[in-house]
């Protein structure tokens, strides 16, 4: 089963972790009732959400991709590259351990979550202001012995290599060219956003169901025409922090072995 963990807006939101956008006043209200939106899309469409406590001290703690990269074997718990950040992964790890075996970055590497894009047994990772090469050479370690390649993507201009690319399925990649570098995808059809709406490659893929950000006209219609079924959803109070829809879930298979206990019905012995 799709799972989703995702996390409640803490009402600190307004103080998170900015590095290319300026400050601007965020409704917390508001983004709140746009996460109630972003969840009910995910349940609507088969995924199995399980919110997180809300962190009133922790401003981004809504955004728990970035907290671990999670593979069919295991879950590598992130070390983040924002300091202030790194207290968000203590209440996942307790709760990702009932579905993975976790392995744990230790320093100098840092990673984030919202670095990494899976394509089949490959792992894109970009190399940005929050994950450096130490983290990419530790996660590509912890991969190696379950047969995953991991491959650099340089990203200049945007907080994470999701802020400016995602994976559609089917090889096609919807990126931000100015902001991420094209090459590492050589052997996909490449969409580029247009110029005009930079911001618009964040998406999420639920089955065959792309999610969109709203406000994105022109993208869209590049998608419609290429024949992708999606759906948008309003976060402009996320993007005011810099963050994306891939931000706001940390999305894996629940692939647990159900225990023998969990078959018997009454009437059996």
């Amino acid at each position: 089963m799709l799972t989703a963990f995702t996390r409640q807006v803490s009402p600190s939101l307004g103080n998170c972790e900015l590095t290319f956008l300026s400050r601007v006043e965020i409704d917390v209200s508001k983004a709140s009732a746009q996460h109630r939106a972003y969840e009910r899309l995910l349940r609507l469409n088969g995924v199995h959400v399980l919110p997180l406590p809300v962190e009133p001290g922790l401003p981004d703690a809504v955004f728990v991709e970035d907290t671990a990269v999670v593979v069919d074997e295991i879950a590598v718990v992130a070390r983040m590259g924002a300091a202030t950040r790194r207290e968000e992964v203590n209440s996942l790890i307790p709760v990702l351990g009932r579905y993975r075996s976790l392995r744990f970055l230790g320093s100098p590497a840092t990673l984030e979550g919202g670095d990494v894009i899976r394509v089949g047994r490959t792992l894109f990772v970009g190399e940005s202001t929050r994950t450096n090469a130490e983290g990419i050479a530790q996660l590509r370690e912890f991969l190696a012995p379950y047969d995953y390649q991991v491959r650099a993507v340089k990203v200049d201009g945007c907080l994470h290599l999701t802020t400016g690319c995602s994976y559609l399925g089917r090889n096609v990649v919807l990126l931000n060219r100015s902001w991420v570098d094209a090459g590492p995808f050589e052997w996909a059809e490449r969409i580029e956003t247009p110029a005009s709406e930079p911001w618009a490659a964040n998406t999420v893929t639920v089955g065959d169901l792309l999610l969109l950000p709203a406000g994105y006209p022109r993208t869209r219609e590049l998608l419609e025409r290429r024949g992708v079924r999606m759906v948008t959803t309003d976060i402009s109070e996320f993007e005011k922090a810099e963050a994306g829809l891939s931000c706001l879930s940390l999305i894996f298979e629940d692939n647990r072995r159900p225990s023998p206990l969990s078959n018997h019905r009454p009437g059996n012995s």
